[in-house]
């Protein structure tokens, strides 16, 4: 039995009265927050690096094993009501992130254009823009941090 997402629930509804079918629908795909980020200790200030998770498919920016990722890969956050409260480093275009702080869904956003291209046209996907962390030698991280995350 799947639950039927309300029409322009985003906009009808705040966040803690989604049901679980419309708050998995917010995510646009962009595969940004399965990127490596580093936080400066003392400024709390994140870089984001053009390096994925080992389970991210960089062509796509979709999970390779999204039901089993927690099991794969153990300090994957299953992001929550609770915890948007507490995770600081979403990036500014995450529609959690937005409808949290009040903020409309960018036009881009496919429940606005019915597109879910429109995500990778508008330029806020990882999507063809990243590298495995299986790729790289850890030692290096450094080396690939990216500005494009905004």
């Amino acid at each position: 039995m799947s639950i039927e997402l309300r029409p322009q629930f985003w906009k009808k509804y705040p966040l803690d009265q989604l049901n679980q079918a419309e708050w998995e629908a917010l995510c646009d795909g962009c595969g940004l927050c399965c990127l490596v980020k580093l936080e400066d200790e003392d400024t709390q200030e994140v870089a984001y690096t053009m390096v994925s998770c080992k389970l991210l498919d960089c062509k796509t920016a979709a999970c390779t094993d999204y039901p089993n990722r927690a099991t794969q890969v153990p300090d994957c956050i299953q992001l929550t009501q609770k915890k948007l409260q507490t995770i600081h480093w979403l990036p500014p275009s995450c529609a959690y992130r937005r409808l949290n702080e009040g903020k409309k869904l960018p036009s881009w956003h496919y429940l606005n254009t019915g597109s879910r291209d429109s995500v990778m046209k508008a330029k806020k996907s990882a999507a063809g823009r990243c590298i495995s962390e299986v790729d790289i030698n850890e030692d290096d991280i450094e080396d690939y941090v990216v500005r494009w995350v905004r």
